[in-house]
């Protein structure tokens, strides 16, 4: 048999193993791809292969997902009433997607529907806001997007909200603010996942001395591996241990390469050299091109994201582990992970490594479905 053939079957193996438990991706970003690269949801068939996305029906299936939060991100240049109004454009173009091909997609607001989903042979459809900016410093609008189906929010995006601060942004508040605690405190009541991807450590201390359900990492890698500050220290991985929470790991180069890392550190200096804020994404991308014509950017490797799985679970165990590609949230991704298709050359990784189908499991959704069920029950009792 060659190399090729074996490989062929490994990944068979893997996509066979998903079709017995959800695969839960943690974040995918199409619902902004389709707004900024696209224009339009009546612009593009879901069913065809998408030359312009990572994602697509035809690959989401052949990865072997089952269940997917759609990222209801909006820029963090938007505040107040502009932010509010291009959230709820946002989750309405998500509910959109998801009715628009109900023989594939099913909105799920709970683990329940999740399971549901996915034993119909349906991707169960979440949908997470991402930027604590989106509701515009009221608790009446977190309540609302509640009650139009999103299941976490990222605390912050890259820049500060002035009740939390961000990890890619100077720190305003420390941490969190009084009404930053009582933003995880209604969350909590109402069953909505509190996200700490994007926040800086001090947030993070901060939200789990507060939390009182397990909150979650929707996407982000181990800081020890790479020292970016989207990734998650060791002290706050074992922190999330003791909360029940999940650290979804994420497949960004940046994050999951030093290499990589190293390269962006160097573009966002020279975005700064210009005069932009680096964190501002749109100041980033701009510059990207010119940048990488004269320092050719380095690749991350699918082995180098199993590292960082494999990291995640040596701190904080197997039950606090999950998976958050970040598909569509940025123009690059690991060699062997290049778009929603890949997902079971990891799991042939991981099993090469000697990973059991339980603990692949855990990964690919179980933890993720436990935390849904004790944010449920918190939230019940309360």
């Amino acid at each position: 048999m060659t190399t090729a053939d074996g490989t062929a079957l490994s990944n068979a193996l893997a996509r066979a193993m998903l079709s017995r438990f959800p695969l839960i991706d943690g974040h995918n970003d199409l619902p902004w791809a389709i707004r900024e690269t696209i224009g339009d949801l009546d612009a593009v068939d879901l069913t065809q292969r998408v030359g312009k996305t990572h994602t697509d029906i035809p690959r989401l299936v052949e990865g072997g997902v089952g269940g997917q939060f759609w990222s209801v991100y909006i820029p963090a240049r938007l505040a107040g009433d502009s932010a509010v109004t291009a959230v709820l454009e946002q989750i309405d173009l998500a509910h959109r997607m998801i009715r628009r091909y109900p023989s594939r997609f099913a909105l799920a607001l709970t683990a329940d529907d999740v399971a549901q989903a996915f034993a119909a042979g349906r991707i169960a459809s979440l949908l997470g806001a991402e930027g604590g900016h989106s509701i515009g410093g009221s608790l009446g609008v977190l309540r609302v997007l509640y009650a139009l189906g999103v299941r976490y929010m990222t605390l912050t995006h890259n820049s500060n909200v002035g009740w939390a601060d961000s990890a890619t942004d100077v720190p305003d508040t420390g941490g969190l603010s009084d009404f930053g605690r009582e933003v995880v405190a209604e969350m909590q009541r109402l069953g909505m996942l509190v996200d700490l991807s994007h926040v800086s450590p001090a947030t993070m201390n901060a939200a789990l001395d507060a939390a009182r359900a397990p909150v979650i990492f929707s996407h982000s890698s181990a800081r020890a591996l790479v020292d970016n500050p989207r990734n998650v220290p060791d002290d706050v991985l074992r922190r999330l241990a003791a909360n029940g929470g999940v650290c979804m790991v994420t497949f960004v180069p940046f994050f999951v390469s030093a290499d990589c890392n190293d390269w962006f550190q160097g573009l966002s200096a020279e975005v700064s050299r210009r005069g932009e804020n680096p964190a501002n994404l749109a100041a980033v991308f701009s510059v990207m091109p010119e940048w990488e014509r004269e320092h050719p950017s380095p690749s991350a490797t699918l082995t180098q994201v199993a590292d960082h799985v494999d990291h995640v679970r040596a701190i904080a165990g197997i039950e606090h582990i999950g998976i958050g590609g970040d598909y569509d949230g940025s123009d690059k991704f690991p060699d062997g992970l290049q778009d929603v298709s890949r997902y079971p050359a990891l799991f042939t990784e991981l099993l090469r490594r000697g990973w059991s189908e339980a603990d692949c499991q855990a990964l690919a959704g179980g933890n993720v479905l436990r935390v849904l069920r004790d944010a449920e029950a918190f939230s019940a009792g309360v």
